[in-house]
């Protein structure tokens, strides 16, 4: 029987909420099936209703902590302050229910809630869905490194017509069928474990990709695939790309890394469209698992179309990549900071530095800065390259400076090989 969440600020969207709520029963019945749900009133104001499983009154009576008075907070902090009480409650029920999906609906307030709640409680693959009003636009701060679903609502949540409606019955729809498929994988899954851990587990190997590193990406993913146990998760370097693999690592769900693809580094540097968090990096050299870190397509910055690049970077060397992507060669200046930032990640937080190597493809760092191309600066690599190897002179993380590029294949082979080398010290 799957088990859903659904979450909704029943103050204000109670009808809309309800309606959800009976549509996922019928739904369920249509396929006689029998289908648990987990209602969480979210509001800020208690709302009796006995469809609710998990009251406004409950949330503050076990989640609240210092009895804050929620009734005195603004509407910004009264949001922050019920994300933190649901996020704690969705994840109790995680560790003591078999949960196959969440739901739940609202405007930006509620999307707001209940997408934090999803991101921060719900491991990546279990089913998520919001039917929002703002599922249209700019959806990289609802979604994250998450694999949220969204389903617009055309119309605003308010009221049930008839368009309304045919979108929530389109939303119990699809949660349902996710969640009873999820559940069935879960069974798959739990039959097949016994086999794997007769048999051995693959060996779970992260890899970021970007479009001018893909030659190198391509090679490795299939060497490893070919020449050992592995298999290869690859996350595109658009800067949810670095996150979602740092949260899979977080989850215990890759086993080694190799960091290809560094440039979304460059966009935090220099204020690009695809940058990492401050963060990036860390997670996988506190977890202590074997990385090796590179500095592909650290010759660029992305942004938009050519008329959104900034004001101050109009007369630098710029590309345009496809209609919506603008590339910025970065200058000596940034690829020192670029520089810097990986060598204060990998002496600060490397758990185990024999573990941790990072590799310079001194020929150059991406498709576009080899020797002719339209990036090519071998200063500024040089300047990248320098200072990792003198900032990590003393460590104890090997630097490895190569001839190559990063798209030679016997750079992606070698890097490779390596990388399989360090994964027996996982057992050390």
């Amino acid at each position: 029987m799957p088990h859903i969440i659904l979450l909704g600020t029943l103050d204000t969207k109670h009808e809309e909420v309800l309606y959800l709520y009976n549509q996922l029963k019928k739904t369920a019945s249509r396929f006689s099936h029998p289908l648990q749900i987990t209602l969480i009133d979210c509001g800020r104001q208690p709302i009796a209703d006995d469809a609710i499983a998990i009251t406004h009154t409950d949330l503050m009576t076990k989640y609240a902590g210092d009895n804050t008075e929620i009734s005195k907070l603004s509407r910004g902090e009264a949001i922050e302050f019920l994300i933190a009480c649901v996020e704690s409650c969705v994840r109790d029920l995680l560790k003591t229910n078999d949960i196959h999906g969440i739901i739940g609906t609202g405007g930006s307030g509620g999307t707001s809630l209940i997408s934090a709640v999803m991101r921060a409680a719900a491991p990546i693959g279990l089913p998520k869905l919001i039917a929002s009003t703002v599922a249209s636009g700019n959806t990289g701060p609802i979604v994250g490194e998450c694999d949220i679903t969204l389903m617009y609502s055309v119309v605003d949540i308010a009221g049930t017509n008839q368009l309304l409606r045919d979108i929530l019955d389109n939303a119990a729809g699809a949660i349902f069928g996710m969640a009873s498929a999820y559940e069935h994988r879960l069974e798959d899954q739990k039959a097949s474990g016994a086999l794997q851990k007769s048999s051995g587990r693959k060996t779970r190997v992260g890899i970021t990709m970007f479009g001018v590193t893909t030659a190198c990406v391509d090679c490795i993913r299939n060497h490893l695939e070919t020449q050992y146990p592995v298999e290869v998760y690859v996350f595109h370097a658009t800067g949810h790309g670095g996150k979602a693999m740092e949260r899979l690592v977080e989850e215990d769900r890759l086993d080694a890394i190799l960091d290809i693809t560094t440039t979304e580094i460059c966009d935090l540097v220099a204020g690009g469209t695809m940058s990492c968090d401050t963060d990036r990096l860390e997670m996988m050299l506190k977890k202590g698992i074997p990385t090796i870190i590179s500095v592909g397509a650290t010759d660029m910055v992305n942004f938009g179309p050519m008329d959104t690049v900034p004001l101050q970077y109009q007369k630098r060397k710029l590309l345009v990549h496809n209609p919506t992507v603008t590339l910025m060669r970065t200058s000596s200046d940034e690829c020192q900071k670029v520089g810097e930032f990986i060598v204060q990640k990998v002496c600060q937080f490397s758990r185990d530095p024999a573990k941790v190597e990072v590799w310079l493809p001194r020929g150059g760092v991406s498709l576009l800065a080899t020797s002719g191309s339209e990036f090519e600066d071998q200063q500024a690599d040089a300047i990248l390259a320098n200072t990792v190897q003198l900032g990590l002179k003393e460590s104890k993380t090997r630097v490895v400076s190569d001839d190559r590029d990063i798209n030679d294949s016997g750079f992606a082979i070698d890097i490779a090989d390596r990388l399989m080398a360090l994964i027996p010290l996982m057992k050390q």
